[in-house]
């Protein structure tokens, strides 16, 4: 595999890892922006924007666009989080200019007053629904008080007040802001001539007006504390524990990762040893997150009601007795091989290098190649992970619970 870049006239960028023994292609528009570039009043903006580009544009009307995503044959969609908001397909080779055709127009959305207001009632039912999930409500909740007063605290999707009150010309005044050609970096993985993508992209994108965009940044203090939210028609209670960790910026994320997996991956870890083979709970999971200033770990837990001080402890003293006793060569040396395997299979999956650079350069501006990705993973040392969790102590966690509990104990 190789790679190369370049930067069009107006400042968007064109990155592209070629692999010529891969038969199809994924590529994509990463757009630097989503729930942390927002105010409490447009809150939910970037994820409606994101709904609103399929509705049509000057040039194709809404059922255009989706017919024309039908004929790429493969998968075609779009997503956006705290910090991005991404578009997509997976084609075959010889359908890139198409394709490349059709992300870039849909890029410069028509915002139609019919389609804004139809689509806001789609928003809506799509808050509610995931109201109603507890998995999901304790996500957001607890992003929302770990990271209060920091722009990572909303809502991805917003909130019933937000999209209710939010109007074309806000959405309008939004995408002008953010949409800029320099904030937005063109990515493609797989079978492809990259010469061929400069110019397809420059003829669709290069005369896209540039304009200066920023981002409010710096690292977030994670809170401490407990929160409940009672849910009497749950059947199991769901926590979450969050405490601060490296971010995205930081290279102490890979050793991050590395210790999630010893401690509370999904088969053979700690956790799962203790809670889940024994049958003490459904799951018991340790998990990094980061984004580009901030970052945490998250022990998350779903047992029955009345076993959840119980597990919360064993939990805790497993996390405890790492930081204190670090984590032995065998468990160190069973987390590499499981994520140098995952490494190694996503490089024949376009889709997921492509995610994986996309999001790479749109935050840090490099390019990490399989090869580099499994060099850091097989370099790293107990120490290392030892030095993570002297960095970032799991002491003193955030709680938040959803269920028919209406205490927890406070682990400050």
């Amino acid at each position: 595999m190789s790679f190369k870049k370049t930067t069009l006239d107006n400042g968007l960028e064109i990155i592209a890892e070629i692999n010529e023994a891969a038969l199809s292609t994924s590529l994509g528009f990463f757009v630097r922006t989503g729930g942390r570039d927002e105010t409490d009043e447009i809150s939910g903006v970037s994820h409606f924007l994101e709904h609103m580009v399929f509705k049509g544009t000057d040039r194709r009307t809404a059922m255009d666009v989706n017919r024309e995503l039908d004929v790429l044959g493969g998968n075609s969609n779009a997503c956006t989080s705290e910090e991005s908001t991404a578009f997509y397909a997976k084609t075959l080779p010889d359908l890139h200019e198409r394709a490349i055709d059709l992300l870039s127009d849909i890029l410069r959305p028509a915002l139609r007053k019919e389609d804004f207001d139809m689509e806001k009632q789609v928003i809506l039912e799509e808050i509610k629904m995931y109201e109603d999930q507890p998995p999901f409500l304790i996500n957001e909740r607890s992003r929302e008080f770990f990271f209060a007063g920091h722009p990572l605290s909303r809502f991805v999707l917003g909130t019933r007040e937000s999209i209710g009150g939010l109007t074309p010309e806000m959405m309008r005044e939004y995408f002008e802001r953010r949409y800029s050609p320099s904030n937005v970096v063109f990515a493609a993985c797989g079978q492809l001539d990259f010469d061929r993508i400069v110019r397809w992209v420059d003829s669709s994108c290069g005369k896209w007006k540039n304009f200066d965009t920023s981002r409010e940044t710096w690292r977030a203090k994670g809170r401490s504390g407990v929160q409940v939210l009672k849910r009497d028609e749950t059947a199991q209670e769901y926590v979450l524990q969050l405490v601060d960790a490296p971010a995205a910026s930081d290279e102490e994320r890979f050793a991050a990762s590395v210790l999630a997996t010893i401690l509370g991956g999904s088969v053979g870890s700690r956790f799962f040893w203790e809670l889940i083979d024994s049958g003490r709970a459904d799951l018991a999971a340790l998990s990094s997150s980061s984004y580009s200033d901030s970052g945490y770990f998250e022990t998350a837990l779903a047992c029955n009601p009345e076993d959840v001080d119980d597990n919360l402890l064993v939990m805790r003293e497993i996390l405890l007795d790492a930081q204190k006793n670090g984590v032995t060569e065998e468990e160190l040396a069973r987390a590499k091989t499981k994520l140098c395997t995952a490494i190694a299979l996503s490089a024949e999956h376009p889709m997921t290098r492509l995610f994986a650079i996309g999001e790479e350069w749109l935050t840090n501006g490099k390019y990490y190649s399989v090869a580099d990705d499994l060099k850091i993973v097989r370099d790293l040392t107990p120490d290392d992970l030892s030095d993570v969790m002297q960095k970032y102590p799991f002491d003193n966690p955030f709680t938040i619970a959803v269920g028919e509990l209406e205490s927890l104990r406070d682990y400050r």
